[in-house]
C-alpha cells in the first residue's frame, strides 16, 4: 500500500487572504506548483488553484489584479491524514471534486497532494 505522505509535497506555499489572484499565479509558476494555501491571521482558511484562477476569473472576464483570493479559494480545505492509502485520496477527490488536498499529521496541515501526485505510480508501474 502507497501512503499518501509518498507522495505529497511537504513544502507549503501560502498567501495571505487579500492577495490578488494574479499575484498567486506568479507565485504557483515562480514553485512550479498548482495551488496555493490562503491564510489569514497565520490560520490556513483556504486553498485557491490553478482552476479556480481559470474558472472563476479568467473564464468569468474578471480582472485578476482585482480579484482577492479569499474570492476564489475553497474552503474549508479538504484535508487527508498522511498515512492514509492513495486510493482514500483519490475518493476523497472524487467526493469533494478537488484535485488537490491537504495532508495532515495529528490534524496539523503538512504537506499537499494532487491528483497529479497520485498518477505517478501508475507511470513508475507500483500502484
Amino acid at each position: 500500500m502507497i501512503a499518501i505522505r509518498q507522495l505529497m509535497t511537504p513544502q507549503l506555499i501560502t498567501v495571505e487572504a487579500g492577495t490578488s489572484a494574479i499575484e498567486a499565479a506568479k507565485l504557483m509558476r515562480a514553485h512550479q506548483i498548482g495551488s496555493v494555501f490562503v491564510q489569514r491571521e497565520h490560520r490556513i482558511v483556504g486553498i485557491v488553484t490553478e482552476t479556480d484562477i481559470v474558472r472563476k476569473i479568467v473564464a468569468g472576464d474578471r480582472v485578476s489584479y482585482f480579484v482577492p483570493v479569499d474570492q476564489v479559494m475553497s474552503s474549508p480545505v479538504i484535508g487527508i491524514e498522511e498515512h492514509r492509502p492513495i486510493t482514500e485520496a483519490a475518493d476523497l477527490m472524487e467526493e469533494h471534486r478537488a484535485r488537490h488536498l491537504a495532508v495532515t499529521k495529528a490534524g496539523r496541515i503538512v504537506g499537499v497532494v494532487s491528483v497529479r501526485d497520485l498518477l505517478r505510480p501508475v507511470s513508475i508501474d507500483e500502484f
